[in-house]
């Protein structure tokens, strides 16, 4: 498929007409003139659902119905303009795709977009939409966004439906969605969280913000402006006596016993990743694997589909993986899922870096993709298992290229999170630009 430059590649079909409601009270709706795409992980009803790859969009038929959360945006009156490119399978956090092409990251040419759900991200970052839809297994709408320099949020696990979504793994799997600005962020929310609103929606101060010093370690420069940004915002929006900088891992290691399982495979240098994130890594990966074979391996092994370079090699590894260890990851997740809470409480929230560094440039070595993905799951492991929320924030660009850190919280804490994110968003960038960090058109 060719690349249109003035929609960047981000997309794998444009409706004509668009998709939007024939609500007679279309101008009442909350989302009313605002406008959206889907990953090509999301049915929509006439439409193959490509999960990235040719032979699969060969081999299954068009969807008979539109996903629960495409339509809950449609009936709130917002307007749906196409799919978008994806990773195949959903397995990869890169962004470039072999068949279709690589999305151009509006935000460095001559970087990855971020994967798997690059298109969606790449068509807010480039204007084309308000607001996208994506999903998350391992990192795939935080990656992207931090990459775009745009909002993300990875919900809490399990709050917002995947039915009508093409499963990748189901212990992991969220629906995610992407904005530019934290409001309409919010307000996508409140759509698609509603049968998760809490009372606390306009609560916006945390009972204690963490900062994870030893994640922030990893990143290979400038670690220190980005504590120094959140001590400063925090101390402003909401006192110091707020503030603490907490060693994660090694709270993860003392608190996640099931863990000792699978820490020889940690990184021993703590330059390189920390230990017991590693491992939490490890349990990720390996359960990951696991579903995803119950899902895929009939249909890989039967149609012997081609896949790219990178791709084909982790997803024959997932289809030939042993069932080894999975009770012992499922223990993983019951145990970092209590710990964090333990340590949070309702309104805590833990900041931490979105990913280790700046976008990889396209077509990066492979031994060097590999060290950096090891980073970036570590640090994106942690959301993932515990299944809390996520949400991904844009500070600025440092050297042409994007920054971003991320705020977690308890799982069911979306609406919380997300007015939070509204608050502070503002004051993150004042005191980025104040170290260095410069709003994109001044980098």
């Amino acid at each position: 498929m060719a690349q249109d430059s003035e929609e960047y590649g981000a997309y794998m079909h444009k409706f004509s007409p668009p998709l939007q409601t024939s609500s007679s009270f279309l101008h009442q709706l909350p989302l009313h003139g605002l406008t959206f795409a889907v990953k090509d992980i999301f049915d929509v009803e006439g439409y193959v659902t490509g999960f990235g790859n040719p032979d699969w969009a060969q081999t299954h038929s068009a969807a008979t119905a539109t996903a629960p959360t495409v339509l809950a945006l449609l009936d709130a009156g917002a307007t749906c303009v196409g799919k978008t490119i994806m990773d195949e399978m959903a397995y990869s956090i890169n962004g470039e795709n072999v068949h279709y092409g690589t999305p151009t990251n509006p935000s460095a040419s001559d970087r990855v977009p971020g994967g798997s759900s690059s298109g969606s991200a790449v068509s807010v970052a480039a204007k084309l939409v308000d607001f996208s839809l994506g999903t998350d297994t391992g990192g795939s709408v935080r990656v992207p966004s931090s990459y775009c320099g745009i909002l993300g949020i990875r919900p809490s696990h399990g709050v917002v439906p995947v039915s009508g979504v093409t499963p990748m793994a189901q212990c992991f799997d969220t629906v995610g969605w992407f904005a530019r600005d934290p409001v309409l962020l919010k307000k996508i929310g409140k759509i698609l969280l509603q049968s998760h609103e809490h009372d606390t929606n306009n609560l916006t101060r945390p009972t204690q913000f963490l900062i994870a010093e030893d994640c922030f370690r990893l990143l290979s420069s400038e670690w220190e402006k980005l504590i120094d940004v959140l001590h400063k915002s925090v101390a402003k929006l909401f006192g110091g006596d707020t503030m603490k900088q907490i060693n994660i891992g090694k709270y993860v290691e003392d608190e996640v016993p099931s863990l000792k399982c699978f820490m020889h495979h940690g990184a021993k240098n703590i330059e390189e990743n920390i230990p017991s994130l590693a491992a939490l890594s490890t349990a990720m990966r390996l359960l990951q694997r696991h579903e995803f074979k119950k899902n895929h391996k009939e249909w890989v092994t039967t149609v012997q589909p081609k896949f790219g370079p990178g791709l084909s090699e982790r997803i024959w590894e997932a289809v030939k993986s042993t069932d080894e260890n999975i009770d012992v990851c499922h223990s993983v997740r019951t145990e970092l899922h209590a710990a964090l809470s333990s340590l949070l409480g309702d309104y805590g929230i833990v900041a931490v870096p979105t990913v280790p560094g700046p976008p990889p440039k396209l077509q990066t070595e492979p031994t060097t993709l590999e060290t950096f993905r090891a980073k970036a799951f570590s640090l994106l492991s942690i959301a993932g298992v515990s299944g809390f929320c996520q949400v991904s924030i844009p500070l600025g660009t440092y050297a042409n290229l994007p920054v971003s850190i991320s705020l977690l919280a308890k799982h069911g804490s979306d609406m919380f999170l997300l007015s939070l994110v509204e608050s502070i968003h503002s004051t993150l960038k004042e005191n980025a630009h104040a170290v260095g960090i410069l709003p994109p058109s001044e980098s």
